[in-house]
């Protein structure tokens, strides 16, 4: 505990959340409250934490969609809180993070979903080409308490530690206006809660090890490559036993398979069925970038294009980030094309009337008869938007000017550099 609150530790605790930024609490104290907090209040919340007298906050809860459908639950800490949390996890990493498997790569220093999507196409490309894809039913929800603490037992020895993390686990939950106990689960949310995730399924990467697999495990995201359907089978049904009698966890029966690699996701990745297959961008990422920027685009109806672009660039810039390792570029093409016919979508429904139309085609360099013609044929926005009058008029090179972030481009630099 002298170690957590020490002021060295607590100042990079501070420093992270001051970063991270994130809402309020249950106490409604922001982020940029909080220095002005802690000099009021730090010398009791140390001697509290010293001394083993330390309770913390309800957290706040908060539902957010998936992209499958359902909802993700998080427990927002007080920002005091998530400062503390911080500072244990600071200090617990180093003790626990050495003896994590070779094949865990979620919330790790130095490691990232890119690697273990690269690991997992090595093993296919190895000729294990079966994939056992588990999927925990609402992990977070069921973590057990006690399995959970007697794992973290195992290297911290210090007695108010131990405490301070089980508080942490069964901090209330508050909702409606009432604060609800918890006996199970740890809330995504707080800083504390990957490293707990890891440290309970570790349990679950040493019996893979034992057993000499070859798998992949992101937080909870956890597969497996093998050489056949049947032994895929077998694997399944014996780490179902596995979890649920030892970890008390259960397998999600509906979205677990037994599959080829190339019919799965992973990471928002899927590959190729050739036998040195090729990463690819999964058709459920790409479904979910096209959701989130027909948002985008509906609320630009009555804004100016530049204004619609510029929202949209920081989605296509991390999006484009994350997929750089994909190695067939046939999507990204139709997206950039989808793109460009929705923005030229916006633009024939701003300009509305027949003559609009026809003066802004002209304005681009379309002859008077055609641009007339365009503009008088009767058909809807979005024929018009891949007509080629339109795309005569607007080019590629019109979007480039007004910063369209062209993913296609993107990648070639991305490829480039590396």
């Amino acid at each position: 505990m002298e170690m957590v609150i020490s002021r060295s530790n607590m100042m990079a605790a501070y420093g992270r959340v001051a970063s991270n930024k994130g809402a309020p609490g249950v106490d409604g104290i922001s982020v940029g409250e909080l220095k002005s907090h802690l000099r009021q209040n730090w010398p009791s919340i140390k001697e509290d934490l010293l001394d083993g007298s330390y309770c913390p906050g309800p957290v706040r809860k908060v539902e957010i969609p998936k992209p499958d459908g359902g909802v993700r639950t998080l427990g927002i800490p007080t920002v005091q809180d998530r400062l503390i949390q911080q500072a244990l996890h600071q200090v617990l990493q180093p003790l626990f993070d050495p003896d994590f498997s070779e094949n865990s790569y979620g919330f790790r220093p130095g490691r990232s979903t890119h690697q273990a999507v690269q690991t997992a196409r090595k093993f296919v490309a190895e000729g294990r080409r079966w994939v056992v894809d588990i999927d925990l039913e609402k992990f977070f929800d069921r973590v057990n308490h006690d399995i959970l603490m007697s794992l973290v037992a195992r290297k911290v020895k210090d007695k108010q530690v131990l405490v301070l993390i089980r508080r942490y686990l069964q901090a209330g939950v508050l909702e409606g206006g009432l604060v609800s106990p918890r006996a199970e689960g740890t809330p995504q949310g707080g800083p504390l809660s990957p490293l707990l995730s890891n440290i309970l399924l570790d349990e679950l990467d040493k019996e893979l090890e034992k057993r000499g697999h070859r798998f992949v495990r992101y937080a909870d995201d956890c597969n497996l490559y093998v050489q056949s359907r049947r032994s895929g089978e077998r694997v399944m049904a014996s780490l179902t036993r596995f979890l649920e009698k030892r970890l008390k966890l259960k397998v999600n029966v509906a979205k677990s398979a037994v599959d080829r690699p190339w019919q799965r996701t992973f990471l928002g990745y899927s590959m190729t069925f050739h036998k040195k297959p090729r990463l690819k961008v999964a058709d459920s990422s790409v479904k979910r970038l096209k959701a989130n920027l027909r948002q985008v685009f509906r609320r630009g109806r009555g804004r100016s294009l530049k204004k619609v672009i510029e929202e949209s660039t920081p989605k296509l810039r991390g999006w484009i980030a994350y997929f750089r390792l994909a190695e067939v570029k046939g999507i990204f093409e139709e997206l950039d094309g989808w793109i460009r016919r929705k923005l030229r979508c916006i633009l024939w429904r701003q300009w509305k009337r027949s003559f609009t139309r026809a003066k802004n085609l002209m304005r681009r360099g379309l002859p008077e008869q055609r641009a007339w013609k365009s503009a008088q044929n009767g058909r809807g926005p979005w024929y018009n938007s891949r007509a080629s009058h339109m795309n005569d008029a607007f080019r590629k090179s019109f979007f480039d000017n007004l910063g369209l972030v062209s993913l296609v481009d993107r990648l070639r630099r991305f490829q480039h550099a590396l």
